[in-house]
């Protein structure tokens, strides 16, 4: 298998929805807790044998957390920073003219960055201010911040099926699940007993969403009946640091957990 070195720690990784051997990698140094970071861009060869080509790499003065495509350029890349910024490159253009655009308007760490996959005309960012942002790519300021949550939110993510819909979860236990055509979330999910670090909705089913979190544990849950998990899987022994569901096997998902293992299994069980 090919490997590419990157200076700093690996912190998130996203294929391009347009070339299916483009990838962004988003680094930090000292794992994220102090320290520059930098944005990969990397090109993947159609031969094992062959290395994986650097197409580009954008340095930042703090830890990139997370990194998102744009679902309507298939040059622009969102980078989720540690100094609270939200900042918006082209590969297009040469290194000097980037970023071609950097948001500051959350007062702390920026956390996840999310593309609408189905209008694709705007995307989100979550932060340790507690708050989530909705953007567009013409627009200086964002449209909206959602301010609900009581503690940082570590993702938020547009559901798959319906344009106005996300969900987020955050360290105050809970996960919102909002309609940006609504003045407040429209659900509350008492997720966990512990910070809940992820969560992903179901590719093949938009009413499903898995959640991760601090207490070891994943659950799945259907919004349609949301007081109780239709599932809970235990196994990790450290908390869980991401969940995602496979665009190709409708209840498969996979997990990653500070215990350094991933985790692939069935959304039931």
């Amino acid at each position: 298998m090919p490997v590419f070195k990157t200076p700093f720690n690996g912190y998130s990784v996203k294929f391009s929805p347009f070339y299916e051997n483009r990838l962004a990698v988003a680094t930090a140094q000292n794992f994220g807790i102090l320290g520059n970071g930098r944005l990969h861009v990397l090109d993947l060869s159609p031969d094992p044998s062959l290395p994986i080509a650097e197409l580009a790499a954008y340095d930042t003065a703090d830890g990139v957390y997370d990194v998102a495509w744009s679902e309507s350029h298939d040059s622009i890349v969102i980078a989720a920073v540690a100094d609270g910024s939200v900042k918006l490159y082209d590969l297009a253009l040469p290194p000097t003219s980037n970023p071609i655009r950097s948001f500051q308007e959350h007062t702390r760490e920026v956390h996840s960055a999310d593309y609408n996959p189905v209008r694709r005309d705007s995307f989100l960012s979550s932060s340790w201010d507690d708050t989530v942002k909705l953007w567009t790519l013409d627009r200086p300021t964002s449209v909206r911040t959602f301010k609900e949550h009581a503690y940082c939110v570590y993702s938020a993510v547009w559901n798959p099926r319906h344009a106005d819909v996300f969900a987020s979860a955050s360290g105050d236990c809970t996960v919102r699940v909002w309609d940006v055509r609504e003045p407040g979330s429209t659900m509350i999910l008492p997720a966990h007993d512990h910070e809940v670090l992820a969560c992903d909705w179901n590719k093949y089913d938009e009413c499903v969403i898995a959640t991760a979190s601090v207490d070891k544990s994943l659950k799945v849950w259907d919004v349609r009946n949301y007081r109780v998990p239709v599932s809970v899987l235990n196994g990790h022994g450290y908390a869980v640091r991401k969940v995602k569901f496979s665009p190709h096997v409708r209840n498969m998902m996979v997990s990653c957990s500070y215990d350094m293992t991933c985790a692939c299994g069935g959304a039931h069980g």
